[in-house]
């Protein structure tokens, strides 16, 4: 359970704000979306792959 302290004075949104960032690096959202659906390893491999493809092909045309 996250508990974000708030301040005296402190504005409600900025206290929203540390709530959604704190939210964010937990990975609740992200282990959720994962956990829905079953993925087979051999496309989880070939997506990893396809990801490296494609930063590997950004990092080139930078360098051009």
């Amino acid at each position: 359970m996250l508990i974000i302290p708030i301040k005296d004075g402190e504005n409600i949104d900025r206290a929203l704000k540390r709530f959604k960032r704190k939210f964010d690096k937990t990975g609740a959202m992200k282990q959720l979306r994962t956990r829905k659906q079953y993925i087979k390893p051999s496309v989880k491999h070939r997506q990893k792959i396809q990801k490296a493809q494609y930063i590997q092909r950004l990092r080139d045309n930078d360098n051009i």
